[in-house]
């Protein structure tokens, strides 16, 4: 019976240096040609999605952590940060001081110093993730578009640095129309904050697509690394995580497999038959 799977970037079908096994390459082939569906499930806008992962032949994406949903060449579902909402977060992060940048299927759009403020956060980000920390923010966000406009209605959400953890629980009192969340460490170690559309997540998402294709729950498989990929553990029939993957989402897994650059994907694609 065929299967749709939905796939991590981040750490599960890429690494941290947005280097792509060429066996996940392969295993994703290889499924497609099977009769199996392929659809990345990823906190990523469209902008974030580079021409090697569209070359694989994938189905489509859930981007934005679940505010964007893709079937093909159709827009399944598209939840918005309104203008207003995006006003009102630029104006707060400016007084905090905090820099931050917009995400949109357009592209991603810096604050003034995002550039050189953020990049002692995102060396510490890679380096826990234990890859070289000589990175650029450039280099790890090449489609970042410096000195635009900031009061945008195309927000999928907005990621902004922590000068501490503290500027994540403010954000929660002040946004309680929106969806809070961290990334870059767990609790306390968090590295940046993130602001959506409230109530979204992978899960939600999910059942979005599905109710589109006609699809049953029970057909469905998640690959995932982090604590963001729980819901869509939760939800899905089967979960997948990376070896390499936080202790947390490894104890939601029905089966964990090797790390991502250790052809991880394949050999879970291989233990499950797909391929």
């Amino acid at each position: 019976m065929s299967k749709i799977l939905f796939i991590d970037v981040d750490g599960t079908l890429v690494d941290y240096t947005n280097h792509l096994p060429e066996s996940a390459v392969t295993a994703i082939r290889k499924a497609r040609a099977n009769g199996h569906r392929v659809y990345i499930c990823t906190g990523r806008s469209r902008a974030e999605v580079y021409a090697n992962i569209w070359d694989i032949g994938i189905d489509g994406m859930i981007g934005g952590n679940g505010s964007y949903v893709e079937d093909h060449d159709t827009v399944v579902m598209h939840q918005l940060i309104t203008k207003e909402q995006c006003r009102h977060i630029v104006d707060w992060l400016h007084g905090r001081g905090l820099e931050f940048y917009l995400e949109s299927n357009s592209g991603l759009y810096a604050s003034e110093n995002f550039e050189t403020a953020a990049l002692p956060a995102l060396q510490e980000y890679t380096a826990r993730k234990g890859r070289d920390a000589d990175v650029t923010v450039r280099g790890i966000f090449p489609e970042m578009i410096f000195g635009a406009d900031l009061i945008r209605d195309d927000l999928n959400k907005v990621s902004y640095m922590l000068n501490s953890y503290k500027d994540y629980l403010d954000a929660q009192a002040e946004f309680p129309d929106l969806q809070n969340g961290t990334w870059g460490g767990a609790g306390e170690t968090a590295l940046f904050g993130d602001i959506g559309v409230k109530g979204i997540t992978k899960a939600r998402a999910i059942h979005a697509l599905l109710s589109y294709l006609g699809a049953d729950i029970s057909d469905t498989i998640a690959f995932g690394d982090a604590k963001i990929d729980i819901p869509m553990f939760e939800c899905c029939a089967f979960g997948v995580a990376m070896g390499s993957g936080g202790e947390e989402i490894r104890a939601c897994a029905d089966y964990v497999t090797d790390d991502v650059d250790k052809d991880g994907l394949y050999k879970a694609f291989v233990h499950l038959g797909l391929i």
